[in-house]
């Protein structure tokens, strides 16, 4: 008998006196009127208590999983997220074996291997796999359907959520009857009709676990697009656009009704865009997700897309944020200045807000008036005033300023600066004591001075109000998992202007796809950035009205690199592939 397995039977006979039902009446779990209808019902209908409990809707199936592990003082996982899983460990498992035992192995650490079991006081299992192994085993508990699930992501890549979503499609294909369609589409195009559909189960279990799949596989957008005799469903992971199971022709409409009873949308209007917001608990370990929801019309009915905001996968701290030492240190330099303007500049999903937030997280001091105003508002921070702007009620960026320098702020937040009147007062304001953060859209640093100057701005204004621009773009990260050495050929690497010094030093790489990252050979993204630090020489070329290259070519004798420099540094650390760099970055050169 295996130490662990020694240490479960001793914690075990320890705890015969305590039953599991007195304990949680005493951790306040559970009442003594509903552990006494429990044991009735244990005597009329034969089964572990836990299972009578979860049976009569007394206790959430969860709830008995973790209480049961606080009572044998074993860990409970939670198996929503497969990233914590180490693959090559769980192999080393037949599956054959996880399978009939309900068990798959998690993570090795040292001489000792955690293993979620659905029973983890199973000593014939935990001596299965501790024979197998050659390792001591570390029971952990979880939920027994999650662990099935586990089990085909590892052993077959599959997603138990999309095989689901796609069972949920057959079933409705098969019990479609084709004299009844015409019918039915019919039906659909009534208002009533479409809200009943959306209350059906298959529609909303489909629903589900369309987001379940999504927010499991970090995307950040979901787009449901109707095309003229079909739908496509895909999400944006990483950046990147793929493919999602759609629904069947006979559940498309109740599924864009779904989405807009849980926004809190008028399901009758189809000819205006909308936008709405929901929120999905995904239990008590983690942060709410916020789901933000806009509807547009189309020639073959109503698009929508979800962007799905995890507050709990961010990290709003200026070092976790990516950038490099001496990056750092001159951000928080500019951060400390009492007034002027900090513009961050990128395009859509470029990580833009992250890196604003992280600067505000850094700022946040209860001696400062902090206020924001922004559309939307996409993570609510505490101790900061936040706006969001109405147009509907014509408050717009420019009305929100105005009120906002009547409130006696000492850092405001604009969430973009869209036209001259929103422009203009921002730079007031950072000429008169504030400190002024936004976003801006161009390609890079010195495009935002030029795009100033062209929306009317006096160059004099613009030199004497800026402190710093960053662009920046986000580049997917290679998988840990499947990551191998490749050569490049001397082409590619002269179009990324890396020297033949640096060729023979670096060792490049690229993702060979795994169940890990989807076999997309990425997984995750590292943020690249371009620094144009206003000093006086280059203030004094804005006032001067000098073109855009030569105060690029100013920014590049300083030693400030571009876009394509910072990816590059990115990829010779091993970190993205030259693919990567090259389809977010341009050469300032014109070179393509």
């Amino acid at each position: 008998m295996s130490l662990e397995t020694k240490m479960i039977a001793s914690l075990t006979e320890s705890r015969e006196h305590l039953q599991f039902g007195t304990w949680l009446v005493q951790q306040g779990r559970l009442s003594e009127e509903n552990l006494q209808k429990a044991l009735d019902n244990q005597r009329a209908e034969p089964g572990r208590l836990g299972e009578v409990l979860i049976r009569m809707n007394l206790i959430s199936e969860v709830d008995v999983i973790r209480a049961v592990g606080e009572f044998l003082s074993i860990e409970y996982i939670d198996l929503d997220d497969y990233t914590g899983i180490d693959s090559d460990v769980s192999r080393k498992i037949p599956e054959n074996i996880a399978k009939r035992l309900e068990l798959i192995a998690i993570s090795q650490e040292d001489d000792t291997v955690h293993v979620a079991m659905a029973d983890p006081l199973n000593i014939v299992a935990i001596d299965t796999v501790t024979v197998k192994l050659k390792r001591q085993v570390k029971p952990l508990i979880a939920l027994p359907r999650k662990i099935r699930q586990a089990i085909e992501y590892v052993y077959h890549g599959v997603d138990v959520d999309q095989q689901q979503m796609k069972d949920i499609v057959d079933l409705q294909v098969q019990t479609d009857d084709p004299s009844r369609r015409a019918q039915e589409e019919a039906e659909f195009s009534t208002d009533g009709t479409a809200e009943a559909d959306a209350q059906d189960a298959p529609v909303i279990r489909f629903v589900d676990l369309m987001l379940s799949h999504a927010i499991k596989s970090r995307a950040s957008d979901i787009h449901i697009e109707p095309q003229e005799k079909s739908m496509i469903i895909r999400m944006r992971v990483d950046g990147i656009l793929c493919d999602m199971v759609p629904p069947g022709r006979k559940m498309q409409q109740a599924v864009i009704a779904r989405i807009k009873v849980l926004a809190e949308m008028d399901i009758a209007e189809r000819r205006l865009p909308q936008d709405g917001r929901f929120r999905i608990r995904m239990g008590k370990d983690r942060a709410d997700i916020d789901v933000r929801v806009s509807v547009l019309p189309t020639i073959y009915g109503e698009k929508v897309v979800m962007r799905i905001l995890d507050k709990g996968s961010l990290n709003h701290n200026l070092d976790a944020l990516g950038l490099d030492p001496e990056m750092l240190t001159r951000f928080r330099r500019v951060l400390q200045l009492p007034h002027g303007i900090i513009i961050v500049t990128g395009p859509t999903g470029s990580g833009k807000s992250t890196t604003l937030y992280s600067a505000l997280s850094e700022l946040k001091d209860p001696r400062k008036n902090i206020t924001t105003v922004e559309d939307p508002v996409e993570y609510r921070l505490a101790g900061i005033n936040q706006t969001q702007v109405k147009p509907e009620i014509n408050l717009d960026f420019a009305g929100c300023l105005r009120a906002i320098l009547r409130q006696d702020p000492d850092i405001i937040l604009i969430g973009e600066i869209r036209d001259k009147e929103t422009m203009e007062i921002a730079m007031k304001a950072s000429m008169t004591g504030h400190l002024v953060l936004s976003t801006f859209h161009t390609n890079d640093a010195c495009g935002a001075i030029s795009r100033f100057v062209y929306m009317g701005l006096e160059a004099y204004l613009l030199a004497s109000s800026l402190n710093l621009i960053v662009a920046q773009r986000l580049v997917r990260r290679v998988c840990e998992k499947c990551r191998r050495p490749v050569t490049l050929p001397a082409e590619l690497l002269k179009r990324l202007r890396i020297s033949p010094e640096m060729m023979q030093k670096a060792q490049y790489v690229e993702g060979a796809g795994c169940p890990h990252c989807n076999n997309t050979g990425y997984r995750g993204r590292v943020p690249i950035f371009e620094f144009l630090q206003i000093d006086n020489e280059i203030r004094q070329a804005i006032a001067e009205g000098r073109r855009e290259d030569e105060i690029r070519a100013i920014a590049r004798k300083k030693g400030l690199g571009d876009l394509m420099s910072s990816g590059v540094s990115r990829m010779l650390a091993g970190l993205t592939t030259a693919e990567e760099v090259l389809r977010v970055t341009f050469a300032e050169d014109g070179e393509a």
